[in-house]
C-alpha cells in the first residue's frame, strides 16, 4: 500500500511539472509572437479584429440576384437572375419591331378616342423579352386575356386587359361621372356586359396592329376567343421566348394597361424585315438611287462581238499561211451566228445586209445564264 501512495505522488507531481512547462511555452510563444509584430508593424492585431463578418443588407442582397422591385424596365438585367434569362433574345435585335409598336401607340390614340369620346392618351411603356411561362405566372388577376390569331403568320398572340381598365371602359362607356374612380368589386367574375364592352375594344387594337404592321407585310390580327384563367391561354411553350409589350391607356383619371405577347415563332416569317436599321417610305430601299442605277445602264456602251464560227487549227497550219489563202468556215449564209460579249455567250442571230453594211437580227432572247455573267462582270 505504501508503495501505490508512493507511486501516485510521483505521477501527480510529474504531471503538475508537465502542465507547468506547457503553460510556460506557450506563454512564451505568444510573448514572442507579439514581439515580432511590434517589430514589423509597429502594433498589435488584437484577437477581436480578427473574424469580423459583414453582413449584407437588403438591397445589396436584390442587386446580387438581379432583382429590383422599384424599376420594371431593368428587372432581370443583371445578377443571378440576369445570367438565368441570357439566353432569351433580346427585342432589341428587331429594331424595326419598335417602330411598328411606335405605330400602333398613335393610331390607338385616334381610335380609342373615337371608341370612348373622351380625352385618351396611349404611351409605350416598355418591350422586352421574356419566357411565356413565366409570363403566365405574373399575370396579376383578376384580368381577360384575349387570344388573336395572325392569319397570314399562322400564329396567335395574346393581349392581357388588366382590371383596371376593364372597369375604367365599362364606366366610360356607360356614362360615368368624370373625376370618380371605378368602383371595383373583388371576388366576382366579369358579366357578359363588361366582356362585352371589353371585347369592343380589343377588336379596336387588333384592327390597329392591322394597320400597324401593313407597310411591313400585310398581317390581318383577329380575335379568336376570350379567356379569364392565363392556362387556358396557353399558345406557346413555357419555354418558348415572347416579345412582350406594355402600353398605358390613360383617360384622365381613369385608366389602366394593357400588354401584348407576341411569340418569336409567329415573328419568325417576318424576321428579316424586322432587323432593319431604319424605316424609309419601301423600309429601306432607295428610289432616287433605283432609278439612277436604271438610267445608266440603258446607257451604258457595250462592245459586242459576232462569232461565224470557229475551228480548230495547227499552230504551224496558221503560221505557214501566206497573203492571199482562203480559210473555210462550217458555216452557210443562213446558220446561227453567236453573239458575245467578251467570253460571254449572250445569243444568237443571223447574217444579213442593209445597205452597205452588215447587219445581225437576233432571234432569241438573253439567257439566265448570259444575264448573271454579265452583272457579275
Amino acid at each position: 500500500m505504501a508503495e501505490d501512495a508512493e507511486q501516485d505522488a510521483m505521477a501527480a507531481a510529474w504531471e503538475a511539472e508537465m502542465a507547468g512547462q506547457e503553460g510556460a511555452g506557450d506563454d512564451a510563444f505568444a510573448a514572442e509572437w507579439e514581439a515580432m509584430v511590434d517589430g514589423e508593424t509597429g502594433k498589435t492585431i488584437s484577437a477581436s479584429s480578427i473574424g469580423i463578418e459583414r453582413v449584407l443588407n437588403q438591397d445589396e442582397i436584390d442587386s446580387l440576384l438581379g432583382f429590383d422591385l422599384g424599376d420594371e424596365n431593368g428587372a432581370g438585367t443583371n445578377g443571378i437572375h440576369g445570367i438565368i434569362n441570357s439566353a432569351l433574345v433580346s427585342y432589341e435585335r428587331l429594331p424595326m419591331l419598335e417602330i411598328v409598336f411606335d405605330r400602333l401607340v398613335r393610331l390607338m390614340t385616334t381610335s380609342l378616342r373615337n371608341f370612348t369620346s373622351d380625352n385618351v392618351e396611349v404611351s409605350l411603356d416598355h418591350i422586352s423579352s421574356i419566357r411565356f411561362g413565366d409570363y403566365l405566372n405574373s399575370i396579376p388577376l383578376p384580368a381577360i386575356l384575349a387570344v388573336f390569331r395572325a392569319k397570314e403568320l399562322d400564329n396567335y398572340g395574346l393581349m392581357t386587359v388588366d382590371s383596371n381598365l376593364i372597369y375604367s371602359i365599362v364606366d366610360v362607356l356607360l356614362g360615368g361621372r368624370r373625376g370618380t374612380t371605378a368602383m371595383r368589386i373583388e371576388g366576382r367574375p366579369y358579366t357578359t356586359i363588361e366582356r362585352m364592352l371589353v371585347t369592343r375594344m380589343i377588336d379596336v387594337i387588333l384592327e390597329d396592329m392591322t394597320q400597324a404592321f401593313a407597310p411591313l407585310r400585310e398581317v390581318n390580327f383577329s380575335l379568336d376567343r376570350i379567356e379569364t384563367n392565363p392556362r387556358f391561354a396557353a399558345i406557346a411553350r413555357p419555354a418558348n421566348a415572347a416579345i412582350m409589350v406594355k402600353m398605358r391607356i390613360d383617360m384622365e383619371d381613369r385608366g389602366g394597361r394593357v400588354e401584348l405577347l407576341l411569340p418569336y415563332a409567329t415573328l419568325e416569317p417576318i424576321r428579316k424585315m424586322l432587323i432593319q436599321q431604319f424605316m424609309g417610305e419601301k423600309f429601306g430601299r432607295d428610289n432616287i438611287w433605283e432609278e439612277h442605277l436604271a438610267t445608266e445602264l440603258w446607257c451604258t456602251d457595250m462592245q459586242v462581238e459576232a462569232v461565224l464560227d470557229e475551228l480548230p487549227v495547227p499552230l504551224g497550219r496558221m503560221l505557214d499561211l501566206k497573203v492571199g489563202e482562203t480559210i473555210f468556215l462550217n458555216q452557210n449564209q443562213d446558220g446561227l451566228v453567236e453573239l458575245r460579249c467578251g467570253d460571254v455567250a449572250l445569243t444568237h442571230g443571223r447574217m444579213g445586209r442593209v445597205g452597205n453594211n452588215i447587219a445581225l437580227r437576233v432571234d432569241q432572247a438573253l439567257t439566265k445564264s448570259a444575264k448573271a455573267e454579265l452583272f457579275k462582270q
